[in-house]
């Protein structure tokens, strides 16, 4: 049986490998798509630091004209995983934080108080459309000037892809892998539209918060696990703890 990824893609890909290191199988069953939204930067905006939520902010500014100054400055980024897209794409000077949008803000203020930002600095907020945390405000009440530059959408996926359905119905399913609230609602109308929502959520769904978990379980999931940090390893930890090795 396989672990159902509902990451969007190209990261999904990367899960799916990882996942058969781990002795798993992988289904992928991406439930959102990345839509780049245009950059409209200035190449002599005066920013002192650039902020990142997601790899995906990343991928919009690629190709932009502006990069190479975005590129001086320092980075903050959410996770290890956006950090690596971050130095990956340019950036020289990037530092990461864990636990997600409220420790980001965190590591930003202490940066401040080690004097390796100025206070009161203005950043540079490379931001997706929908956001789960108002990170901007949260600096802007700390002391910080946000300008903020939305980059992308991820939009739902109507529907699962060829196979999917299929294969829930016939039990080749083992567990879903959550990464979003947004992804979980769009895998929940999928599994509605197709007429398998009771058989989908009597497996295990493990997530990557407890925002997410809360999804699952307010659609009537059983078997809900949210990671302990907000991070991949964290959901594979949790996806071993669920599932018997010997299952594997």
């Amino acid at each position: 049986m396989a672990i159902l990824v509902t990451r969007p893609e190209p990261d999904n890909e990367k899960t799916a490998a990882a996942l058969r290191a781990r002795g798993y199988d992988a289904l992928l069953s991406p439930m959102l798509r990345y839509e780049a939204i245009p950059f409209h930067g200035e190449d002599d905006a005066a920013y002192d630091g650039v902020v990142i939520t997601s790899a995906n902010a990343i991928r919009a500014i690629e190709s932009h004209p502006s990069r190479q100054h975005l590129f001086g400055l320092r980075a903050f980024a959410v996770g290890e995983h956006t950090a690596e897209a971050a130095r990956s794409a340019g950036f020289g000077d990037v530092v990461s934080a864990t636990g997600g949008a409220r420790a980001l803000s965190d590591l930003i203020v202490r940066t401040v108080a080690t004097r390796q930002l100025k206070k009161g600095a203005t950043l540079c907020y490379l931001a997706g459309a929908d956001l789960a945390h108002d990170l901007a405000a949260d600096l802007g009440a700390r002391g910080f000037t946000v300008v903020t530059h939305t980059t992308y959408r991820m939009v739902p996926v109507a529907g699962f892809p060829a196979g999917i359905g299929d294969a829930f119905r016939a039990g080749g399913i083992e567990a879903v892998l959550h990464y979003s609230r947004r992804s979980a609602r769009a895998f929940l109308d999928a599994a509605r539209a197709d007429g398998i929502e009771i058989s989908a959520l009597a497996l295990p769904q493990c997530c990557i918060s407890d925002a997410v978990a809360g999804i699952l379980r307010e659609a009537g999931a059983m078997q809900v696990v949210a990671a302990r940090t907000p991070d991949e390893a964290a959901m594979f930890d949790a996806l071993d703890r669920t599932i018997k090795p010997s299952s594997k």
